[in-house]
């Protein structure tokens, strides 16, 4: 699929606690490369463990992430093409995270979401009413970026979510 832009200040917060901080505070107050290596495989592990929380696998998932860089790349085998673009919204929606190279294949080939970076007033209706031509056709929108949405209702500036092909 390729490389995806996100913004690099909207996200999850997986950074602020644990392992991952401590390895960036200590990688910025000692910018040896064994502490920027430790920060960056903390940071990918913590990643990894996000995507697992919500759910998805494919078989040799691995995160990697270049902090400086705000890049993270993803590798594996997805069972199908809507959990190969749910693992690498779960990694772009990262407080942090600039970009996310794709090198994930997948067993089962379908067709491709298009993507929406939501903006402030955005609603899941109103998305669904650009994309569809039906704001009724909200629920779709929802479904398909299960289980990083939780409510119809909580979306924020700077997200992206998977728009499955109409139909």
């Amino acid at each position: 699929m390729g490389m995806f832009d996100f913004i690099k200040e909207a996200g999850e917060k997986l950074f602020g606690t644990g392992e991952a901080k401590a390895a960036q505070q200590a990688a910025a107050a000692d910018a040896s490369a064994e502490k920027v290596d430790a920060a960056n495989r903390a940071a990918g592990d913590a990643i990894e463990a996000y995507i697992r929380k919500m759910g998805l696998d494919a078989t040799g998932l691995m995160v990697q992430v270049d902090g400086s860089q705000g890049l993270v790349t993803v590798f594996g085998v997805a069972p199908d093409q809507a959990t190969r673009e749910k693992i690498i919204l779960c990694a772009g929606n990262v407080d942090g995270v600039d970009k996310v190279e794709d090198k994930m294949s997948v067993n089962v080939e379908s067709s491709e979401s298009q993507w929406h970076t939501v903006v402030k007033g955005d609603t899941l209706w109103a998305i669904a009413q650009a994309a569809y031509g039906n704001g009724a056709e909200y629920n779709k929108i929802f479904e398909a970026n299960k289980p990083m949405l939780s409510h119809p209702d909580k979306i924020y500036p700077g997200q992206k979510l998977r728009i499955p092909p109409k139909g």
